[in-house]
This record gives C-alpha cells, structure tokens and sequence, in this order.
C-alpha cells in the first residue's frame, strides 16, 4: 500500500512510520524539517518538505496515494489549530486527488461515553480542564474528518507512554472500559490495523491496554 504519513516526526507518526515500512509499504513522509526525520535512508520511504497546513503544498504528498494517516498534534497546552487545520487542508486535497482512505490520530480524553468507568468520568472533567485547548483542537479536527465524504477512521488513545509492545484492547465508537494507557508503538501498531480494516470505515476506534 502506498501511505501517506503527516505529523512523520513526532513521538507517534515517526512510529506509524517504522510501522508501515517494516511491513512492507511504500511510505510518503510530510515534515517541515527534513533534517528530524529518523528514517530519511530507508528504502521504501519518500520524504516531502511541505506545510501540512497548506492544500497547494500537500497536493504532492496526497495525489496517487492508497491511504493517508494523520498524526499531527498540539504543542503543550496553548490553544492551537494545528489539528483542526490539518484535517481541512489533508481532507480537501485527498477529495481533489481521489485518494479515500484516511486515518486520524486524535485522544480519547474529551469524550465521555458508555466505555468510561466511574473513576474514568470522575478525572476526566479535570483533564479537560488542564488540557481544553488541545482537546477542543481534536474536537473540531473530529468534525472536519466525519463531514470530509471520506473513508475515514478516528483514532482515539488514552494518555501515551513508551510502554510496549505488548496486548492491547480496541473498541469501536466507545472507549476502552479501564483502558487508561496505551504505548506509542502499539498505537502505531493498531492505526495500521485499523487502516487495513474496511470494518473501522466511518468508526472511531479506542485503543488501550
């Protein structure tokens, strides 16, 4: 399969990067800074300088692709629209190139559903609190993805260490009962999963251990 990959360099697209390429696919890295990204040298992996914000820079990255992945995430806790912006532009240039499938890493954090436990919805009003500005970004990255007419999947983690790799839970348009953590190599992991699955088309999928 032929992925595109934006947010490449960070903590979780450098790992959806490893990820595909170890098994086999050809790999379009979008980063700003070429010179962070790991894996420049490894076969397989194309590398495009572009704002990942801008439709007319990403045209490129996006046009003959099988299937686009979206990383991109906020910086800290200041209010941002990286995420927002990001499913716009990718989600605009996909639909003028033809490519459908997408996958977008965002939080389970700012939901509140059947999947919560009790001790779950407790803390999480108070993680919303501390990081608002970041969550209401995925929020509306969220809304931009479902309205796209694309064939997407939402991916939604609990808080992310450097555990793993090890067994983890999934669960579609709920989170994970108890799932409070989940290593970024296994998100990685299971956003390939989720990517070749036409059963998480138009699903959000909750990840966990």
């Amino acid at each position: 399969m032929r992925i595109t990959v934006f947010g490449a360099t960070g903590r979780t697209g450098g790992l959806v990067v490893d990820r595909a390429l170890e098994s086999g696919h050809d790999v379009t890295a979008v980063v700003r800074d070429p010179a962070r990204l790991r894996q420049a040298d490894r076969p397989g992996l194309t590398t495009v300088t572009a704002d990942a914000l801008d439709p007319r820079a990403i045209t490129e990255a996006v046009a003959g692709r099988d299937a686009v992945v979206s990383a991109l995430g906020p910086n800290g806790r200041a209010a941002t629209t990286v995420c927002a912006d990001g499913a716009h532009a990718i989600a605009t240039v996909m639909r003028t190139a033809g490519t459908r499938r997408l996958v977008v890493v965002t939080a389970s954090g700012h939901v509140v559903d059947d999947g919560d436990g009790p001790f779950t919805r407790l803390v999480k009003p108070l993680l919303r609190r501390y990081l608002r500005a970041g969550f209401a970004d995925f929020a509306r990255a969220e809304a931009a993805v479902r309205a796209s007419g694309l064939d997407w999947t939402l991916m939604r983690p609990p808080r992310l260490t450097g555990a793993g790799p090890r067994p983890y839970r999934t669960a579609l348009d709920r989170n994970v009962r108890g799932g409070v953590t989940i290593g970024r190599t296994d998100l990685a992991h299971a956003v390939l999963a989720a990517l070749a699955d036409p059963a998480t088309i138009g699903r959000s999928v909750a990840v966990g251990y």
